[in-house]
């Protein structure tokens, strides 16, 4: 949230929401740093970083220090603007009060944060770097105690009464959500992809959740994914809501093991569905090559 109120929203995070209520502790949270005057806050600390930080690097460089003199300033700078802990436990308060008095139940924030932390664990175990996220942690509270914190908030306040609209929620992002997962796709975060899409499909299974999910474990291309990803694109293919695409990409697996005649299957049924996609040209080369 900027000094003025300007809020950005990324579609990751929208795709990642369940339902209005936990959009609504989203923005409820923005709008408790606004207005907490924490953005203001921010602004005069940054000034002043940014003061001393030219006094240490005049007086270094003078003292013939150089290098050290702007390693002293990346540190001053390094928090600049990063809200502190405090700032975020009082933005948290404000954010659950305000979706509680919208009528909203309260302890779907703490919802948001259980769903992003399970994330980030599984990319940490994918990934092996359990600090990939350390400077996000750095300004946060514990993910553990403010999860907590907003759980026992949310007994005192109307606990989980309230609709989450997630009907709602789910046909307002219906036309932009094909978008949004081919975007997900794209940030190769393996680990945090599949969590998310595994959790999709605890609410709702369906053919194009089964066909992202096995797209990200034929990206990933570890040990097994290959199976796994023509798994998840069987399950895709008995659901009505399946993609075309699902048949390119299985008969693209099945073409690298070698397994020709099913690989031919795949590539003709996906150009029956798709004969003017993008890669038609390319996939009709395969047939004709004899795949």
């Amino acid at each position: 949230m900027a000094p003025n109120g300007m809020l950005q929203l990324w579609t990751g995070l929208l795709l990642r929401m369940e339902n209005e209520a936990q959009l609504a502790a989203i923005l409820g949270h923005e709008i408790g740093h606004y207005v907490g005057r924490h953005s203001l806050e921010q602004l005069r600390d940054a000034k002043s970083r940014t003061a001393l930080g030219q006094f240490l690097g005049m007086a270094l460089g003078a003292a013939g220090v150089g290098a050290a003199g702007s390693l002293a300033q990346l540190a001053l700078l390094a928090g600049m603007f990063a809200y502190s802990r405090e700032h975020e436990r009082e933005a948290d308060r404000i954010g659950q009060e305000l979706i509680a008095t919208a009528g909203y139940p309260p302890i779907e924030a703490a919802k948001v944060w259980q769903q992003l932390v399970a994330e980030l664990k599984a990319e940490a175990e994918w990934s092996g770097d359990a600090g990939s996220r350390s400077i996000f942690f750095a300004s946060h509270p514990d993910p553990e105690e403010r999860s907590q914190a907003m759980t026992n908030r949310a007994a005192t306040m109307n606990g989980d009464r309230g609709d989450p609209a997630s009907a709602a929620y789910a046909g307002q992002i219906r036309g932009h959500r094909r978008q949004w997962l081919d975007d997900e796709l794209r940030r190769r975060k393996a680990g945090e992809t599949i969590a998310l899409l595994e959790r999709l499909l605890r609410q709702a299974d369906d053919g194009e959740t089964r066909f992202f999910l096995g797209e990200a474990f034929r990206l990933r291309a570890a040990d097994g994914d290959a199976g796994r990803a023509l798994n998840e694109y069987a399950a895709a293919e008995t659901r009505s809501d399946c993609p075309p695409e699902m048949y390119r990409s299985r008969g693209m697996l099945q073409r690298q093991a070698g397994d020709t005649a099913a690989a031919s299957a795949s590539f003709r049924r996906y150009l029956s569905l798709s004969p003017c996609a993008e890669d038609a040209e390319m996939i009709r080369s395969y047939l004709q090559e004899g795949i």
